[in-house]
């Protein structure tokens, strides 16, 4: 069995296969500061009902809770292969980018990923704290991308900025034009979203001279689905898809 856990600014998710199978994942919140026991006591209880992993992938956007899990897996899982997404580990992915070091694991992660199902031109959309664009060529080559404040955080600072206004439940609201406070602020979170969305991936398809397939990923992605008009395919485990792969080229 492998684990593979993807470490984000706002959640971290736990992916279990067996061999190309995902079979099980969990979703907990990121918190920053916490500890490598910490760490151990709340895998060992989610994995409490599977038998032990052979072989752990990681990939984290957050330094510290990177090192912590560094740490755990030396104490607690000191017999298992462990593969962290990083300088030195092989993912077969060419960063076409000014300072590839600037590259998030994760968007190399998604773009082996999204080539291996896809193959290219690709567009990855992944809906999360921020909402990124990544864009793979026919090669598999990542391209670079654009970066946007995510949707919970433009709730967030609305929320707060605004005397009266409020946050409201992420749905889809009975029409585009609200008839009420919370329906006008769903209106224009959802469907100004997905403008933005179908915006950006029609002028990075314009850029590229030909139409690339688009995936949708993320937490958020369920929300975006239905209501962007250019969104392919819905992958809500790609990055977890992805480090099964890194894991199997560096095993």
């Amino acid at each position: 069995m492998l684990l593979t856990v993807d470490v984000g600014n706002t959640n971290t998710v736990l992916g279990l296969f067996d061999g190309e199978h995902l079979f099980e994942s969990y979703r907990i919140k990121t918190d920053q500061r916490v500890t490598a026991d910490e760490l151990a006591l709340m895998f060992r209880g989610l994995l409490s009902d599977h038998p032990a992993p052979d072989g752990v992938a990681v990939c984290s956007t957050v330094p510290s809770v990177l090192e912590e899990l560094r740490r755990m897996f030396d104490r607690y899982f000191a017999d298992v292969p462990t593969v962290v997404v990083g300088p030195g580990v092989k993912t077969g992915v060419p960063l076409l980018y000014d300072n590839p070091r600037e590259v998030g694991p994760d968007r190399v992660v998604n773009t082996l990923a999204a080539h291996t199902l896809y193959g290219g031109p690709t567009v990855v959309v992944d809906f999360g704290t921020s909402t990124n664009f990544d864009v793979v060529s026919a090669k598999g080559e990542f391209l670079g991308g654009a970066l946007a404040p995510g949707i919970e955080i433009s709730v967030d600072a609305l929320a707060a900025r605004a005397a009266r206004l409020f946050k409201v439940e992420l749905v889809e609201p009975r029409s585009v034009i609200g008839k009420t406070t919370s329906e006008a602020l769903q209106s224009g979170l959802l469907y100004g979203f997905a403008g933005q969305v179908d915006g950006m991936v029609r002028r990075i398809g314009d850029e590229l001279g030909e139409e690339p397939v688009v995936l949708a990923t993320g937490g958020l992605s369920h929300l975006m689905v239905t209501v962007c008009e250019t969104l392919d395919h819905h992958e809500p485990d790609l990055t977890l898809l992805g480090l099964r792969l890194v894991y199997e080229r560096n095993r």
